[in-house]
């Protein structure tokens, strides 16, 4: 696969709201404005383009020096389990090494927990840690 990894916040609204709804997260591109100003407040956004068109982003959040929380990452879904994802989460395991707590909350799947697993990610239910989420 002939692709590009770029480290850039500045992906158009119109990029954005392609790759969310193909992974039907429309919760995200109800406002597209806020999907970028999201991106763009963010401490990091890596993507993986083939020509002009996103393949997939992983963003993420935190003070880059003590906590990381990945917030999104996600993968067109005519590309998904090639690499592409794996490759995002190594692209912030090797920029954000240094930092302690690498922290994300994502929907119970089997295939979702083995890549979590895979990428050295323990769930908050197999160790001595507890997990707490407020949803509005």
């Amino acid at each position: 696969m002939d692709f590009i990894i770029k480290e850039d916040k500045n992906i158009s609204t119109s990029q954005l709201q392609a790759l969310y709804e193909d992974v039907e997260w429309f919760a995200y591109t109800k406002d597209l404005d806020l999907l970028q100003q999201a991106c763009l407040q963010s401490l990091d956004v890596f993507s993986v383009w083939q020509n002009e068109t996103l393949l997939g982003l992983v963003r993420i959040v935190g003070d880059g020096l003590t906590i990381i929380y990945i917030q999104d990452i996600l993968v067109l879904s005519t590309h998904q389990n090639k690499g592409i994802a794996t490759l995002l989460m190594q692209q912030v395991l090797n920029k954000y090494k240094k930092v302690r707590q690498k922290v994300l909350l994502t929907e119970e799947a089997p295939d979702v927990r083995h890549f979590y697993e895979k990428n050295g990610f323990i769930s908050c239910d197999k160790g001595s840690l507890v997990s707490f989420a407020k949803l509005d």
